[in-house]
């Protein structure tokens, strides 16, 4: 599939089959995690990867958006180990991880697997739940799995704002 097809058939999964995901599918989908561009390649991310049904089962304390998917990757960061820009001090991690999980839910479609990048859920819930160290923010939560067959695409999936009102050449 080329990558244009891919960005444009990838939607947010809300409906999973309960199919597990092979090891073989999770190492590709972490290693596409390893291999995506950080600031100064400083790689401050941290992957929680829940596989196991009792743990999958505490992260409804956490959300109500776990939609029982089979797989979820909990994407931290650690500030202190991310570039900071030295014009004003802004620090890379929260770009960086968000890179990194883009690069995760690209792997995963490519490879027949569907996500949906979760920002609803009590931090301090899933810190507490997974034993997740001080020192890591928590980005998002990642369900994953094999899409159910009836898995819903969101009416707003394809509206998009007018091109022109993105993007300006040369200034605003």
């Amino acid at each position: 599939m080329s990558f244009s097809d891919l960005i444009k058939e990838r939607f947010s999964c809300r409906k999973f089959k309960n199919t597990e995901v092979e090891q073989e599918k999770i190492d590709r989908i972490l290693n596409a995690a390893l291999v995506a561009p950080t600031a100064v390649n400083k790689q401050p991310q941290r992957i929680l990867v829940l596989n196991d049904k009792q743990k999958l089962s505490r992260l409804n304390e956490c959300t109500k958006f776990s939609f029982d998917a089979p797989l979820c990757f909990i994407i931290c960061y650690d500030s202190a180990k991310a570039y900071n820009r030295g014009y004003d001090g802004k620090n890379s991690a929260e770009i960086d991880a968000s890179i990194v999980t883009t690069h995760m839910m690209l792997q995963a479609q490519d490879i027949g697997l569907g996500t949906t990048w979760v920002m609803a859920f009590n931090p301090q819930k899933v810190r507490e739940c997974f034993s997740i160290p001080d020192n890591l923010e928590i980005l998002a939560l990642l369900p994953t799995g094999y899409p159910a067959d009836d898995a819903p695409v969101n009416p707003m999936h394809n509206t998009f704002i007018d091109m022109d009102e993105m993007v300006s050449y040369n200034e605003f």
